[in-house]
């Protein structure tokens, strides 16, 4: 499982790769993402940055199209929808406590 900062970097060298490949500096990316040109050093360079910031870079890589793949839109499940009469889940409801799973069922003539 790779870290926090083996993924944080992972993207800012994507992003950076991305970058160059369309021929723009830092600080053209930047300016025309409207945040400064250190903060797009530090997501390139692995470090954590606001979500927003990250946004902005993305839209000026043109690269908002990934972010179908990162998070994919949930959609209902057909069973939830014929239950719930067509409405969608507005919210979570968590693990039930108290619910153990059952034990494993064996034979009974295991040694």
């Amino acid at each position: 499982m790779l870290t926090d900062d083996v993924i944080l970097g992972e993207i800012g060298e994507r992003l950076a790769a991305r970058r160059i490949d369309l021929q723009l500096t830092q600080a053209a990316v930047a300016e025309q993402a409207g945040i400064a040109k250190r903060t797009l050093e530090r997501i390139e360079a692995g470090h954590s940055s606001q979500l927003s910031s990250l946004v902005r870079v993305l839209r000026v890589l043109d690269a908002m199209a990934g972010l179908e793949t990162l998070v994919p839109e949930a959609g209902p499940r057909p069973m939830d929808l014929l239950q719930r009469k067509g409405k969608r889940r507005q919210r979570a409801s968590g693990k039930r406590a108290g619910k153990t799973p059952a034990p494993a069922w064996n034979w009974g003539d295991e040694t």
